[in-house]
């Protein structure tokens, strides 16, 4: 068995990550500092709590585990924040994923899986955003990333570390077995604060603006399933083990759900209200993000077979009815 770093490994994305890579035989190294994160989510391998920020900390853990690659799913990313405090994101984002891209140079390794985002795209309305639609990001969530993938670009040019870059948008739904699954605080995510809101444990969900130019007024947004994010991204490692070129693949469904269509399949499969509350825009928050994922299919055999609405729901609402970690 060979080991892998996974930062970020202790987090909702980054913990499917971890039980999928384990199921195909990769031991996932966890780096993370646990600041959102959850001790109690590294389950399927070692865990080395460190910073990006600190590169000697990032340093110990290569020399200690020797992975053959790294996954990066560590990054601060709530639109909220970035808009709030762009310097914040623009430090913790971008320095920290130089600090790992030189530590990995250093180490010599050649494969590295960045989990970047749709919101490179910015606001792009009636378009299917694909691998050669023009980046022009709206804050500064979306222009960190943009700068890493970037920085990836350079540094596969200076010291030949070949990767691949995943973007997509809204992840949704919980592992089928429960055991891991998705659990911020606070909690900014559209479907456990829909969850919450029908468990009483939250008093209303708020609906972010009811004035976009949407058949709704909601905002709309791709939904794709951890499970099925952790299996493409165990797909792009071996793309690259297996000697594959740098990649930029976009993960969606090509299908757009409204804030108030996830509400009402909530509804439909919980059988239950959801109490709602409007309030204002977020500012930064797009009208319409619809991601497609050909190239994900034709090149890595990925089929997203869980992402439909019905099915994410269900998942996720299994686990917020269990009792966690």
């Amino acid at each position: 068995m060979v080991n892998v770093l996974v930062t970020g490994g202790a987090g909702y994305i980054g913990s499917h990550a971890c039980k999928a890579l384990a199921r195909a035989g990769v031991t996932p190294v966890t780096f993370d500092n646990l600041s959102t994160g959850h001790a109690a989510a590294v389950k399927f391998g070692p865990l080395v709590e460190g910073t990006l920020m600190d590169r000697a900390s990032i340093d110990a853990a290569i020399a200690a585990y020797e992975p053959v690659a790294i996954l990066h799913f560590a990054a601060l990313s709530q639109i909220g924040e970035a808009m709030a405090d762009p310097g914040w994101y623009w430090r913790e984002n971008v320095l920290g994923a130089l600090n790992l891209i030189e530590a990995a140079v250093d180490a010599k390794m050649k494969a590295f899986v960045f989990s970047s985002t749709c919101a490179t795209y910015g606001d792009q309305d009636g378009v299917v955003l694909d691998e050669d639609t023009s980046q022009r990001p709206i804050n500064a969530y979306g222009g960190s990333k943009l700068a890493i993938e970037q920085m990836l670009r350079d540094f596969e040019a200076r010291a030949g570390l070949r990767h691949v870059i995943f973007r997509y948008f809204n992840v949704a739904g919980a592992d089928p077995d429960a055991e891991v699954g998705e659990a911020h605080d606070p909690e900014t995510h559209l479907v456990p604060l829909v969850l919450q809101a029908i468990a009483g444990t939250r008093p209303a969900l708020t609906l972010h603006g009811t004035d976009y130019d949407t058949p709704d007024g909601t905002p709309i947004r791709d939904y794709v399933h951890v499970s099925d994010l952790a299996d493409a991204h165990v797909s792009g490692l071996n793309w690259l083990l297996e000697g594959g070129e740098s990649r930029v693949f976009c993960l969606g469904t090509g299908a757009g759900f409204s804030v108030r269509d996830v509400v009402a399949a909530a509804a439909s499969v919980t059988n239950a209200s959801v109490p709602l509350v409007e309030g204002p825009r977020r500012a930064g928050d797009a009208t319409r993000l619809v991601c497609g994922s050909q190239r994900a299919k034709s090149e890595l055999g990925w089929q997203p077979n869980r992402s439909d609405m019905p099915t994410m729901l269900r998942d996720a609402y299994r686990w917020h009815s269990g009792d966690g970690f």
